[in-house]
């Protein structure tokens, strides 16, 4: 079991979905974790939840489209805990689905690729320095099944999150020799609350788009990511993990 007792995680993206499910697995497994989101309110209702000390679970309101608000969120991390080993670079947005590309409103396309791309360029850009500063340590970004493949009606999503498998691999290449892996995860449909609001119909069709004919469930999700942020993974670096039900397989 992955143990991280003493290191400092951030999870972007986590008042929700995937994002909170991560935190929580990486409070209990010992790791003091900044709440990040853009609904400050959120943040701290998650925070509380997992830890009504504000002790290990600290919120912090972020919009990872800013870069200031990025580079806020580190310093605030390393003023508070004087240290960061681990990060989740996981807050994304779909945007518009089942559109043509020439239908793809440009302020949606921008919406998307400075959220779900930019945003991880963002928070590499100022999580690496700190976890090299802090000794050394992991960073995890959310890509998606369908960084991996293709996707109709979504290319603004999908150009984002085959973007982060190239940023990922990339940067794992620059620090591999120090200290610092990287790597990235691309779930495939994932039970979350959000998407128990999906018609039944529509959900059914989502499930059985893997061959294991369900949907993932959040904490698969984030027990992925807790191993890869752990000494388990040592050697892993660079890579992208699908969770995806065979999905990519097909």
């Amino acid at each position: 079991m992955p143990d991280f007792t003493g290191k400092v995680a951030i999870v972007t993206g986590a008042t929700a979905g995937i994002g909170e499910a991560v935190a929580g697995e990486l409070f209990l497994r010992g790791a003091a974790v900044v709440i990040a989101g853009r609904d400050e309110g959120k943040a701290h209702a998650v925070a509380l939840g997992l830890d009504p000390t504000g002790e290990r679970a600290v919120p912090c309101r972020c919009d990872v489209r800013d870069w200031r608000s990025v580079q806020g969120l580190v310093e605030t991390t390393l003023a508070r805990f004087g240290a960061l080993q681990l990060a989740v670079n996981n807050a994304g947005i779909t945007g518009p689905a089942g559109l043509a590309l020439p239908d793809c409103p440009v302020e949606a396309w921008e919406d998307v690729i400075a959220t779900d791309l930019s945003g991880v360029f963002y928070g590499l850009k100022f999580e690496i320095p700190a976890i090299l500063r802090s000794g050394g340590g992991a960073i995890v970004n959310m890509s998606s099944a369908n960084g991996m493949v293709g996707l109709p009606g979504m290319a603004a999503y999908t150009a984002a999150k085959h973007g982060i498998v190239g940023l990922t691999r990339s940067a794992a290449l620059e620090y591999a020799d120090r200290g610092l892996r990287i790597n990235a995860v691309g779930p495939g449909y994932v039970d979350t609350p959000r998407m128990r609001e999906t018609p039944p119909e529509l959900l059914s069709r989502f499930a059985a788009a893997h061959p294991m004919g369900r949907l993932a469930s959040r904490e698969e999700v984030a027990r992925l990511i807790s191993f890869l942020l752990s000494d388990d993974s040592g050697f892993s670096t660079g890579g992208v993990y699908p969770v995806d039900g065979g999905y990519t397989a097909q």
